[in-house]
């Protein structure tokens, strides 16, 4: 039996709001176009302020939780932002950490890092086995932690420690929890035993360069460390606490980023899903709305319980310096300042293990053989009859007679009789009422009976007159034919099998002639459906051997060419090639390289062969035209 306790730490505190931390990265080596400098800076240790667009000489100031400077170190992160909330998953209280901000900002060193210099993710849970080994042995309680790790891709979620699992659902269960079943859960018992896991695992994650950033992460990562403690005695409790740790993938200016092809398909999934989660935040603060837009989007639908449910979540939102990422910088300061306004409502998740109670068997089910499914198939049995029986007009004679009131009258008489001498007087009166209730009740029961008898007879006349009406009318033409010939002597013994014989195919053949021109007409209309394709087939396969062979050639040499140096424009000048069809070629052109043959161009996504087939005719045919 699951129980939802209240956070009881901090004394009558049951919410949490989201915690923000702003990280500032350091100006790169690579000076700005305009050499115009920084465009944030650092006030103190929770405010910054940023260039106003609208006029350079005013800025626009931000107040948060924490401030991290260019020079803050990730140690300095990790106890400042992250550390204070993990204490809560050991008692059975979920905790998120989730990275922010635009391409190249930094998230991605934020959460990871690197072996010199580990970010949040391999620091928190080194916190984490750190905080259940300095628990006293003697406090009674049995600790297992296991982890999973996923991407949401395209709006696909893909398991990282399983590559070869495919898109998996988004489920919840009747406790309004988040899970995602397939998903691999493994076991973790050391820092050692988890760091074995999770560098292939990251290895696994879909990066990619981009102008921005050399290796931009093209999914939203998240991982799942999940801590369940048991109580050694009764009532063997059992608490569970979840810490999301989630890096997510920076939005992006396409006209910036250069991205065609696949990259513009990802960064488009990247947009809608953190566009989703700006509209999740901005419900949330309105307090009027009547639909927080979760399921929207994938991300939005696994950080449910960060973003107003019921976790202690932390949110570093990394910026840029350089001038070049102001508008991104701008968008995810004001992002960063309305989700400090959300609230969350922590609990902790405890189970608690119910003992199960044998159950008393009637006499009647001992009898039947210690099995508690014949009775039950007894009195399906039962009701099975007497649905049949409701059927029938006596049935519902029957129900109108009401024997249950019958047996609590038998009942009472009895009750009665036992009663005292005292009451025997009073009582008997009632008795006698009661007899003659029943006698009228048996009298009414009778003619009911009765009744229903009639009625079956009844309807049983009713439907034999029916059957021999109809029989009637099947056989009158027939006696009409037999009746009519008035032909000499000398036939008779012979027109009458020659008249049933020739009656018999003449009406046949009226049958047929009627239904002909039905046939006819679903013939044509099936030859009009089937000769078509036959005939285009035939001249998709002649229209080939009507060219010469060297002009087939030439003419195909030339859309190879153009499919493997042409740019976008010139891709679109081909037949039955439209601009997402060129985006497409030209994305499996930077990932596979050349076309070696124009067949290949069935590998592109969408090409069929039938396409494949009519994109060539109509190509070859037009450079043939001019």
């Amino acid at each position: 039996m699951a129980q939802r306790l209240a956070v009881a730490d901090g004394g009558n505190k049951k919410t949490s709001r989201v915690r923000v931390a702003v990280r500032l990265r350091p100006y790169m080596d690579k000076q700005d176009e305009k050499g115009e400098g920084p465009c944030v800076r650092g006030l103190d240790s929770q405010n910054l302020e940023i260039i106003n667009w609208r006029n350079a000489t005013e800025t626009v100031k931000y107040h948060f939780d924490v401030f991290h400077g260019e020079q803050t170190t990730q140690q300095q992160v990790f106890l400042s932002s992250v550390k204070p909330i993990l204490p809560h998953i050991l008692t059975g209280q979920n905790a998120s950490v989730f990275a922010y901000g635009p391409t190249g900002a930094g998230k991605t060193h934020t959460m990871l890092g690197s072996s010199e210099k580990p970010g949040v993710i391999p620091r928190a849970v080194q916190e984490v086995f750190n905080l259940v080994k300095a628990k006293d042995e003697d406090e009674g309680w049995d600790y297992n932690i296991d982890m999973s790790y996923m991407e949401i891709y395209n709006e696909k979620v893909l398991d990282l420690l399983s590559p070869s699992a495919q898109d998996l659902p988004i489920r919840e269960d009747k406790d309004k929890n988040i899970f995602i079943p397939g998903l691999t859960r493994t076991t973790i018992s050391s820092f050692s035993d988890f760091d074995k896991h999770f560098v292939p695992a990251s290895l696994n994650r879909t990066t990619a360069s981009t102008k921005l950033n050399q290796r931009s992460s093209r999914s939203h990562a998240i991982l799942l460390i999940k801590v369940v403690r048991t109580e050694r005695s009764l009532p063997h409790r059992q608490q569970t606490g979840k810490l999301y740790l989630v890096d997510l993938a920076g939005s992006e200016d396409n006209r910036r980023t250069g991205n065609r092809g696949i990259r513009l398909k990802e960064s488009g999934a990247i947009n809608l899903s953190l566009f989703t989660l700006s509209k999740v935040v901005d419900s949330l603060n309105s307090g009027t709305a009547i639909r927080v837009p979760y399921r929207d989007s994938k991300l939005t639908r696994l950080l449910q319980d960060s973003l107003g449910g019921s976790a202690h979540s932390v949110m570093i939102t990394n910026i840029a310096p350089e001038y070049k990422y102001y508008f991104d910088t701008f968008s995810a300061l004001n992002f960063a300042a309305k989700s400090k306004l959300i609230v969350n409502k922590p609990f902790t998740r405890e189970t608690v293990a119910v003992p199960v109670l044998p159950v008393k068997r009637t006499r009647e089910d001992q009898e039947a053989g210690g099995s508690g499914n014949e009775p039950q198939k007894k009195k399906q049995k039962e009701e099975r009859k007497s649905e049949q029986d409701g059927s029938s007009p006596s049935a519902h004679f029957h129900s109108l007679s009401e024997p249950s009131v019958m047996d609590r009258l038998i009942a009472l008489e009895k009750l009665m009789m036992s009663c005292q001498d005292k009451d025997r007087i009073t009582m008997l009166k009632d008795v006698a009422q009661s007899r003659k209730e029943i006698q009228e009740l048996k009298e009414k029961q009778r003619e009911f009976e009765s009744k229903a008898l009639l009625l079956s007879r009844l309807a049983r006349e009713k439907s034999s007159t029916k059957e021999e009406a109809v029989f009637k009318n099947n056989t009158a033409p027939l006696q009409r034919k037999q009746s009519n010939p008035t032909k000499p002597n000398k036939q008779q013994a012979v027109v009458q099998p020659l008249q049933v014989s020739q009656l018999q195919p003449l009406q046949q053949l009226a049958v047929c002639k009627k239904q002909s021109v039905c046939v006819k007409k679903k013939e044509k209309k099936l030859s009009d459906q089937v000769e078509p394709p036959d005939g285009k087939e035939n001249a998709e396969n002649d229209w080939e051997f009507q060219l010469e062979t060297s002009v087939l050639e030439l003419s195909r040499q030339k859309i190879l060419q153009v499919l493997n140096s042409g740019s976008l424009k010139e891709l679109k000048g081909l037949q039955q090639i439209g601009d997402k069809k060129a985006k497409l070629i030209l994305g499996w052109r930077e990932i596979h390289g050349h076309f070696t043959k124009l067949e290949d161009l069935l590998k592109v996504e969408g090409m069929t062969a039938k396409r494949f087939s009519s994109f060539m005719k109509a190509n070859i045919l037009s450079a043939m035209g001019k």
